[in-house]
């Protein structure tokens, strides 16, 4: 029998549905930095060998940075792995309370790694790049409803609309080129990325705030996370077509669109997307094999604080340890 502990916290707006497996226990304190400190310090007196939490939109960040800064493991889980989990154990009910018992379950069963929580610094960055991406979409909206505004205030209202969301854009645009050259290391790594034919600031930005493991895992891995690799859908004889799913879906955007410079004026991934395309392989699959040929390359430069350089850029790529 495993006699560790693992918990779990189902995480809502005003209150922390908290179970434990071994010994079995429920608790609710509130979201907030009292709730938190006895949360804190409840947990410490049990020495939980894992705890798991859900991300649910920042809600979590504030109690998952109190048990990280006194040493306790804890994961922030993506919640659709978390529902497939709930579908295959039979557990179609949800509460919080029973939500907080099936992340201590799933703490248990399937154990994910504890990694390090991002600082301040990177929180505030990952706002900032949050807030770039939403400000992106109100704008494609309403120049999508100017199209079709006929009445002239609606027009001019609309109209003024978008510039002031433009002003937004640029001025966050500008934040976040400060916030990286007021870091050493960020601008370190931005420097390092940017030297990438293909790789401009979007995604070099995106990498440095929403892929903190870039450089630390081999290339599997890091393909797996981000949602570029390839995954088998066999079963007997029959061999089903291999499709990309699931990881994090900003930086796939972000290499999505890089690709697409990638393709024209990188040395290396011009001619592996040409040759693709020359063997029959349909445009977006060919474009996915560059994101994932892309993300390898970045991945192995940031590993080994290797500058662009095409005559060992492929070497680089081809290397697994990390």
């Amino acid at each position: 029998m495993d006699s560790h502990c693992f918990a779990g916290i189902d995480v809502a707006k005003s209150q922390l549905d908290v179970a434990l497996i071994d010994p079995a226990e429920s608790w609710t304190v509130a979201n907030d930095l009292e709730g938190i400190a006895t949360l804190v310090e409840r947990l410490q007196t049990l020495t939980p060998t894992l705890i798991v939490q859900e991300a649910t939109g920042g809600f979590e960040t504030d109690a998952a940075a109190a048990l990280a800064a006194v040493g306790l493991p804890v994961v922030i889980a993506n919640p659709r792995q978390v529902r497939d989990f709930a579908r295959a154990t039979g557990q179609l009910a949800k509460t919080d309370r029973i939500d907080a018992a099936l992340l201590a379950l799933f703490a248990q069963r399937v154990r994910p790694d504890p990694r390090p929580l991002p600082d301040d610094d990177a929180l505030h960055f990952q706002a900032m790049l949050t807030r770039r991406r939403q400000i992106i979409e109100m704008l494609t909206a309403e120049k999508n409803r100017l199209g079709f505004a006929r009445p002239q205030p609606i027009r001019k209202n609309i109209q003024k609309h978008i510039a002031w969301l433009e002003r937004q854009l640029a001025q966050i645009d500008t934040d976040l080129t400060d916030a990286i050259r007021h870091s050493p290391v960020w601008r370190a790594k931005d420097d390092l990325l940017r030297s990438v034919p293909g790789v401009g600031p979007n995604l070099a930005r995106t990498l440095i705030a929403e892929l903190p493991e870039l450089g630390h895992l081999n290339r599997k891995e890091i393909a797996a996370l981000v949602g570029v690799a390839p995954l088998a859908r066999d079963s007997g004889t029959f061999r089903g077509k291999r499709m990309v799913w699931g990881g994090r879906a900003s930086v796939r955007t972000a290499l999505f669109l890089s690709v697409w410079s990638a393709a024209k004026w990188n040395p290396l991934i011009r001619p592996f997307y040409q040759g693709l395309r020359e063997h029959g392989k349909p445009p977006k699959v060919a474009q996915i094999a560059c994101m994932r040929k892309l993300l390898t390359i970045l991945n192995a430069m940031v590993r080994d604080g290797s500058p662009w350089d095409p005559s060992h850029a492929a070497g680089l790529a081809t290397q697994h340890s990390c």
